[in-house]
């Protein structure tokens, strides 16, 4: 019978998850890979992948691999050429105006996808990256649901730079 209550009372426990670091809706992110650049980040949980603002976006084939070279296209970009292997090529969908009907759907974009580590806070982690000109955007990097998952964050829309710079 003790061993049927100990069994019991295991059942009825909730399971212990880690809980989210929580982060503001703007945070500071590293990039250790794109020469250590620290770019202000939008945590946007409405967005699946992470974006990150590029130019001169090129495909090539290197020992038969897929791999793109591009500049950063942020405001105080150097106009170094950076060059990575290329994880997917993802499709994006977009709206032509707020209009949800779907025949303001316009045809999906391709993008280039890389796996980059960013250092957020004092957390290091690889995410999955796409690549695409955010020049008109306030924020260079934009940080989608996927990869929030990966820093096991939670965002709080009311807070703003909650995690200082980063130290990874």
């Amino acid at each position: 019978m003790k061993s049927l209550l100990a069994l019991l009372s295991l059942v009825a426990l909730p399971v212990l998850a880690a809980e989210p670091t929580l982060y503001g809706r703007y945070e500071y992110i590293a990039v250790p890979e794109i020469g250590g650049e620290v770019l202000k980040a939008k945590m946007d949980t409405g967005a699946l992948t992470a974006s990150l603002s590029a130019k001169d976006i090129e495909t090539f084939t290197r020992d038969g691999e897929d791999w793109v070279r591009f500049r950063l296209a942020t405001k105080d970009a150097s106009n170094k050429v950076y060059e990575h292997k290329v994880a997917r090529i993802s499709k994006i969908k977009t709206r032509s105006e707020e209009d949800e009907d779907e025949k303001d759907v316009v045809e999906p974009t391709k993008r280039p996808v890389i796996d980059l580590e960013l250092c957020l806070g004092n957390v290091k982690r690889t995410v999955e990256v796409n690549l695409t000109d955010r020049s008109s955007f306030n924020y260079p990097l934009l940080i989608g649901a996927k990869a929030l998952r990966e820093f096991g964050a939670a965002v709080n829309p009311a807070r703003r730079f909650t995690a200082d710079k980063p130290d990874c």
